[in-house]
Formats: C-alpha cells, sequence, structure tokens
C-alpha cells in the first residue's frame, strides 16, 4: 500500500504542474494582449503619418491651384480691360473656367486643411483642419468651433493633443513666432500670453482688441488619464 508520504509526494507534483501549466497559459495570454496592443499602436501610428501626409499634400496643391487660378485671372482682367469695347458686343462664353470649375472647387473645399500651423522654436509643422474630434486631432490640430477660422478676422482658436502634435508646446516661450499659411496668404503671431485654466474657461477663446491666435492643449503634459487642466498659448499678429 502506498503511504502517506507518497500520497503527499504525489499531490504535490500535481499541484506544480497544475501552476506551471497556468503560468504557461499566463504567460501566453500576456504576450497575446501585448501583440494585439502593439499592433493597435502601429496601425494607428502608420494611419496618422499617411492621413498627415495627405493632408499637406491636398493642402500644397490647393495653394498652387490657387496660385495659377489667380495668374489666370489676373492675365483675364487684364485682357478684358485692353478689349473692353469688343468684349462689350461679344456673347458670353458657356464654358467659361471661371464658371465651370466652381462647383469642383467648392466641393474640395472639405478635403482640403484649413491652414498649415508652424512653430519653427518646436520644429512644428500641421495642418490646421476643422474640428477638434478624435479622428482629427490624429490627423493634425483643429480648429475650435465658435473661433474665427484661419485667414479670418478674430481670435483663431486651435486645439491639439498633448501627447499628439502639440507635445511639444510645454517648450514655447513668450517672443516665440508662429506662422499660420493658408492657401492664399501667410501671417506670422507673436507669443505674447502662455497660461494654464480649468477646461471650462471659455474666456480665452474670445476675439481680443487685435487680431490673434490661441492654441489650446490639456494639461499636465504627462498626466495619466484625462487631463484636469488646460494650456493655453496666446499670440497676437506681428504688424
Amino acid at each position: 500500500m502506498p503511504t502517506s508520504s507518497g500520497n503527499s509526494y504525489g499531490g504535490d507534483a500535481k499541484l506544480r504542474r497544475r501552476s506551471s501549466k497556468a503560468m504557461r497559459l499566463g504567460e501566453r495570454l500576456l504576450l497575446s494582449v501585448g501583440f494585439v496592443l502593439l499592433a493597435i499602436f502601429t496601425t494607428a501610428y502608420i494611419h496618422r503619418a499617411v492621413m498627415f501626409r495627405a493632408a499637406i499634400k491636398s493642402f500644397e496643391h490647393a495653394r498652387a491651384t490657387n496660385n495659377v487660378n489667380e495668374s489666370k485671372a489676373a492675365a483675364t482682367l487684364s485682357s478684358e480691360e485692353n478689349e473692353a469695347p469688343a468684349a462689350a458686343e461679344r456673347p458670353s462664353r458657356p464654358n467659361d473656367t471661371r464658371v465651370s470649375n466652381a462647383p469642383s472647387r467648392a466641393g474640395r473645399v472639405a478635403e482640403v486643411p484649413l491652414a498649415i500651423l508652424r512653430i519653427p522654436k518646436i520644429q512644428l509643422e500641421v495642418p490646421v483642419l476643422h474640428g477638434t474630434d478624435e479622428i482629427t486631432l490624429n490627423r493634425g490640430v483643429g480648429q475650435i468651433a465658435g473661433t474665427a477660422a484661419p485667414g479670418e478676422k478674430g481670435n483663431i482658436g486651435i486645439a491639439g493633443h498633448r501627447d499628439g502634435f502639440f507635445r511639444n508646446l510645454k517648450e514655447i516661450s513668450r517672443g516665440d513666432v508662429i506662422e499660420i499659411e493658408t492657401t492664399n496668404a501667410s501671417e506670422i503671431y507673436v507669443v505674447d500670453h502662455i497660461l494654464v485654466t480649468g477646461p471650462d474657461d471659455v474666456s480665452v477663446l474670445q476675439s481680443r482688441d487685435t487680431q490673434s491666435l490661441t492654441l489650446v492643449t490639456c494639461y499636465p503634459f504627462h498626466f495619466i488619464g484625462p487631463a484636469p487642466r488646460r494650456f493655453v498659448v496666446e499670440a497676437t499678429l506681428k504688424r
């Protein structure tokens, strides 16, 4: 008959085997979760890089097209002024490019970034898109609803993720320059105020006495989870 010590030894061996099997399963599970998270992060990074380049390319195309159209318009105006008497008797042409291209240009507006934001101090160049939803802020920075759009008069409000394109915004200082380039103009702003405020403080987005720009991101920059404060950079148009 087996002794009690033999039974104890056999039970311990089974327990060790079960523990070892559970540990192997746990390791495989953790490894699988790690691979899944890595795949998600890699996919998100690649998607952001692709969409970022696409936005920059569409902006450059729109800017080049706008420059060509302005040149053509100037040439057409000059020609019309020189041929005013003859033009008065000439019937209008239904295939005039200024008319026929209008719908297609209007249809492209939503696809093109509102502007390109550049901050030399932190080596940032990023498209400014319409809106501040997660998908938009994964591709660039976004115009805050209710504020002026780039190229318009007023206070231009732009938001970005603290762990995204605005991760180095904490390094900016008073006197640094910020460039806003639209498809037909470029403006330089100079930073004059940097402050930390609450998430519900909308006073920083109100229009000021001068043409202005306000950048907003979450704060603290290294906070884990939803950040409780907002980091705000205010700049004024350089005259």
